[in-house]
């Protein structure tokens, strides 16, 4: 099954044109015809079964057969990162989360932070591209990049976690991860936090945790954690 994707698609809709972009796609690339099926999504949980009904390739029309919702998990998963000092480690990252399951992700900067910029449009396009291949409904939210202090500052609720390499009494996060429970943890950059960021962390309900005895990069550290709490709530 290949999936397309239309954000402006709810269960109102009968009939729909495909953005210019997208009808290309459909209409040049993969060569589909009028009365040929395809499967939508529109990012918020619904799969929408349609069929062309005009092919011109600036402008695929389909109508609706059937739309179905795919419920969401009964936990919200946020991760804060930094992002990573070269653009491919950290649009990997974003790939991989998105096909093993995140809801929302923020990019912070660090003290130790050697990338002070992200672009997000094109973090966006990663995304979008990761849930079509992998067949999800849901795309992440992708928060606008942040200061680490000012997301501190910000109201979290439910599990909160920093994952950091000084030594320092922590637990490993698969003993700290609940099934259904909303969770929050921030992954440092490649200088790892400051001691005084990790001390702000626990100030504000931040819970030490380890990822494990190797020291990783941020990007495998942050795929560690979504693997972990991916399998603790399909347990």
């Amino acid at each position: 099954m290949q999936l397309f994707y239309h954000p402006q698609l709810d269960q109102s809709v009968s009939q729909f044109t495909f953005p210019e972009e997208e009808s290309k796609h459909i209409v040049r690339v993969l060569r589909k015809k009028v009365g040929d099926q395809l499967m939508v999504t529109n990012g918020k949980g619904f799969l929408f079964t349609t069929e062309i009904i005009s092919s011109e390739p600036k402008r695929c029309k389909a109508q609706v057969l059937k739309a179905q919702k795919k419920h969401q998990k009964m936990h919200w998963f946020h991760m804060a990162v930094a992002p990573t000092k070269t653009n491919d480690r950290f649009e990997w990252f974003l790939e991989k989360a998105t096909e093993i399951g995140i809801n929302e992700i923020t990019p912070i900067f660090c003290e130790h932070s050697e990338r002070k910029t992200v672009k997000k449009e094109r973090l966006e396009k990663v995304l979008l591209s990761a849930m079509k291949q992998s067949l999800r409904t849901y795309l992440p939210i992708l928060n606008d990049a942040i200061s680490y202090n000012d997301f501190l500052k910000k109201e979290h609720s439910g599990l909160l976690f920093i994952a950091h390499c000084e030594e320092d009494e922590k637990v490993e996060l698969k003993r700290r991860v609940a099934p259904d429970k909303d969770i929050t943890i921030l992954i440092g950059p490649e200088g790892d936090f400051s001691t005084q960021e990790i001390k702000s962390a626990k100030e504000r309900g931040f819970l030490p945790v380890s990822l494990g005895d190797s020291r990783l990069r941020t990007e495998t550290a942050a795929l560690v954690a979504c693997t972990t709490v991916n399998l603790i709530n399909n347990g």
